[in-house]
């Protein structure tokens, strides 16, 4: 009788998203590591803002097209845990190898290789996490999986490691430690994931009609979604590219000062990557994001105008509101809207658009503007992105289960 709490503890469904967590939070912890890097590499390898911007922008370019092919092939598939397999041993890989470069040609090409792996972590991960979800716990678990994962390991924890790392041993050492929590985490995938949980669907049980994927771009929801990836896209990987840089050359932070206000952005992304879904489940999607973008805007202009350390680390907190938004438009609002036998496709192509848009062309424009007009004009650029978004979402289709029934008692009353 003892035994049935903890045995509740550890079902698949936390155990599953215990290891997701892990996963995607390793993820950002591998492509965020450049951005807090880049400062000891930048001089040794003469590497200007437009370069980083090129690096940033091949590796969302190369991330964009494997999400999206991935993630409709999975669907057809169903060979998720395989695929995703592979993807954490070779994004692990890829960022290691980034400590064997040996100037900008060599850079780029191991990190645009590393988003062709990482492209596939996301949308699987979704689908899995929605799949073998409670609906009491799906938005809870969404917003965990994929906001508060790459803000604790990524964000908060990723840049005293690394800083502490490149500043004792090096930057090059920095990046070759990377590889061994992805070996660990695949080792997990493969033992304890399942492809399909529970009881395995009958040979003899009908297969659902199959569903045009096109047709997906006619969904009102689905399109909103993709368009305010690409402006969401733009306000967030401009921050996490140019942010340190910006806040030790342009700000003339130390790199221990620089690390903490990272940190502290990085403890908003945990705080509000479950917040903001949380909150959604109460007032609807789209007032959150309605809400939570305009807010999310103000944080990269803190980042020219804050003064002291601890009070921009206090405004950052505040401020840094926008990865809660992104579970809402990447994964719950798209599978509230869609059949889930085209949930991945559907995810993989939203994160597809963004990562081409705000990822790949974003960055290359930021950098080259920062080059020639100065480094604020990047984080302009990224408030910016986070207006649109806002805006874009004013168009949304309500889906939060919650807010619906409220709509429909109201509207039956005489």
């Amino acid at each position: 009788m003892h035994a049935s709490p903890v045995r509740s503890w550890w079902s698949y469904e936390n155990r599953l998203l215990l290891i997701l967590f892990l996963t995607f939070g390793f993820v950002f912890f591998d492509r965020l590591a450049l951005s807090f890097l880049f400062p000891f590499m930048q001089d040794e390898l003469d590497l200007s803002q437009t370069q980083l911007g090129m690096i940033s922008s091949a590796l969302a370019l190369t991330w964009a097209i494997s999400g999206a092919i991935a993630g409709a092939w999975s669907d057809s598939r169903s060979k998720r845990k395989a695929l995703l397999v592979v993807s954490v041993l070779g994004f692990s890989i890829c960022s290691a190898m980034s400590g064997l470069v040996g100037g900008f040609v060599s850079l780029l090409v191991f990190r645009a290789l590393m988003g062709l792996a990482e492209g596939p972590v996301l949308p699987i991960a979704q689908s899995l996490m929605i799949q073998s979800s409670t609906p009491s716990r799906r938005g809870l678990n969404m917003g965990l999986l994929q906001g508060s994962s790459a803000g604790l390991i990524g964000a908060m924890i990723g840049p005293p490691v690394v800083i502490a790392l490149a500043t004792n041993f090096g930057w090059r050492v920095a990046f070759y430690v990377t590889v061994i929590p992805g070996i660990l985490i695949a080792m997990a995938i493969w033992r304890w994931v399942h492809e399909h949980p529970g009881q395995a669907p009958s040979a003899a049980q009908p297969k659902p009609a199959p569903i045009n994927r096109w047709a997906l771009l006619r969904e009102r929801n689905v399109l909103l979604c993709m368009l305010i990836s690409c402006f969401f896209l733009t306000w967030f990987i401009i921050i996490i590219s140019f942010a340190p840089t910006f806040l030790v050359k342009f700000r003339e932070f130390s790199a221990a000062d620089m690390g903490f206000v990272m940190s502290c952005l990085g403890a908003a992304w945990v705080f509000w990557g479950f917040a903001v879904p949380a909150i959604s489940d109460r007032i609807g999607r789209k007032s959150a994001l309605v809400i939570f973008a305009p807010i999310a805007a103000l944080c990269p202009i803190a980042l020219i105008y804050g003064d002291s350390v601890i009070a921009l680390g206090a405004v950052v907190f505040v401020t840094y509101t926008g990865l809660g938004c992104f579970t809402l438009f990447m994964a719950t609002v798209p599978a509230e809207t869609v059949p889930p036998q085209v949930l991945t496709g559907a995810l993989g192509l939203i994160m597809g658009a963004g990562e081409l848009v705000g990822g790949f062309l974003a960055p290359t424009i930021a950098g080259f503007a920062a080059d020639h007009y100065g480094l604020p004009v990047a984080m302009w650029m990224s408030a910016g992105g986070a207006l649109i978004a806002g805006l874009l979402a004013l168009g949304l289709k309500e889906t939060a289960p919650l807010v619906l029934q409220r709509r429909a008692a109201a509207e039956a009353k005489p």
